[in-house]
């Protein structure tokens, strides 16, 4: 276990991942970012630590000596929203349905590029951030000067020209921009848009981001606003996330 200094204007992060190597090469990168960092080698470790420095996000891995990362997360679900994001091995579609599921806020698989880390925990604390500061749920309007979006009013323009979205495709987009920077699993936008007896129905959902992303203006190979995790869902990003 390692705790550096705290420094109150820097935000911390709480490392909880059972390999040395893996530790240290995060503890460099965050602090070199200017992060707080803690470090936590066992589940039960990394949950005391928690509840006595409260870090603003959370890096897990799943398989830890003395229970398993998933069971980390449920506890922590029990008690907080801060961000935690899944740093793991397992690649399978099932493992990563789960986390996501019990409440992780993303899901990288190892081994990962630190600069795709680094833009995903930015983009975390960013909107943790957003949501401690606001009083409504959510954001209503997005725009960066090419796309906006409008949820109350339900308008939609690219480059000022009005685009119409049909109610499913508004519905999705909605969905996402509600958890903007979070994976939404396709099995809760089938469940929430479709109906529960349409969870296994993934093709609706390929067609239906294929007809969004060009109508929205939206690269499918750089994925500027609605990104693709393969096989697990989707997320609204503000700004460009590397993939």
């Amino acid at each position: 276990m390692t705790l550096s200094v705290p420094d109150p204007g820097k935000p911390r992060i709480l490392i909880i991942d059972d390999e040395p190597q893996i530790r240290h090469f995060l503890r460099i990168s965050l602090k070199t970012e200017g992060y707080e960092v803690l470090e936590a080698e066992r589940g039960e470790t990394g949950l005391s630590l928690f509840a006595k420095h409260s870090p603003e996000l959370v890096i897990l891995d799943l398989g830890l000596p003395d229970m398993d990362g998933s069971e980390v997360l449920a506890a922590l679900r029990e008690s907080t929203s801060v961000p935690v994001i899944v740093l793991s091995v397992r690649d399978k579609e099932l493992e990563k349905v789960k986390a996501l599921d019990l409440g992780a806020n993303d899901y990288v698989t190892k081994p990962f590029g630190v600069d795709e880390l680094l833009a995903r925990v930015r983009t975390q604390l960013r909107n943790q951030e957003r949501k401690s500061g606001r009083q409504t749920e959510v954001p209503l309007v997005f725009d960066d000067g090419m796309l906006r979006i409008d949820l109350a009013m339900r308008k939609i323009s690219v480059n000022a020209e009005p685009v119409r979205l049909t109610p499913k495709e508004f519905a999705v987009l909605k969905a996402l921009m509600l958890a903007s920077g979070k994976i939404v699993t396709q099995t809760q936008l089938l469940k929430d848009i479709w109906g529960p007896t349409h969870t296994k129905d993934t093709h609706y959902l390929r067609v239906l981001l294929g007809r969004l992303r060009l109508k929205l203006g939206d690269d499918p190979t750089e994925q500027r606003y609605i990104q693709t995790e393969p096989g697990v869902g989707y997320r609204f990003v503000d700004t460009f996330v590397p993939s």
